[in-house]
């Protein structure tokens, strides 16, 4: 590799602080932070899932996603229920403050990707979005793209 601009980490590592900053920006007056937001929206989609269902669909490590829980719980956005037929495992349930956000929150999420993609075609919204999940995922086929968006 002849330049910094040669190394995929670089671009990658610049793009990701870009979109960090926006959202974070633009999420605090909702008192959200990205990683909350997407615990939030796994559970809007189904709602009383355990920590480790969600950790597993957000590719996140056990401590991460206890302490995105216990600062969505803080906050009052969810809550912790026993199972109800394993009493070792809790279950994650939105709170009607948690499910109030859906809306403004999808909303405000919609128009942060529509800034960032709005210089791309649809083509190649739908191929970045692949080849980002592709090394996400590490080249699994675990993460797969929702139908509508593949390449």
């Amino acid at each position: 590799m002849e330049h910094i601009e040669d190394c995929l980490n670089f671009y990658l590592g610049k793009a990701y602080q870009r979109v960090l900053q926006v959202t974070r920006q633009r999420l605090a007056p909702f008192g959200v932070t990205s990683g909350q937001y997407a615990v939030l929206k796994v559970l809007w989609e189904r709602d009383y899932q355990s920590g480790a269902d969600l950790s597993e669909r957000l590719l996140l490590d056990s401590a991460t996603m206890t302490g995105l829980l216990d600062r969505l719980e803080h906050a009052g956005l969810i809550e912790r229920r026993p199972h109800i037929t394993d009493r070792r495992v809790n279950v994650i349930a939105l709170t009607a403050r948690g499910r109030d956000l859906q809306e403004p929150l999808d909303h405000e999420l919609e128009l942060i990707n529509q800034e960032f993609l709005s210089s791309f075609t649809t083509e190649e919204t739908k191929l970045l979005r692949h080849m980002l999940t592709t090394i996400a995922s590490g080249g699994r086929t675990t993460l797969t793209l929702k139908p509508s968006e593949s390449p």
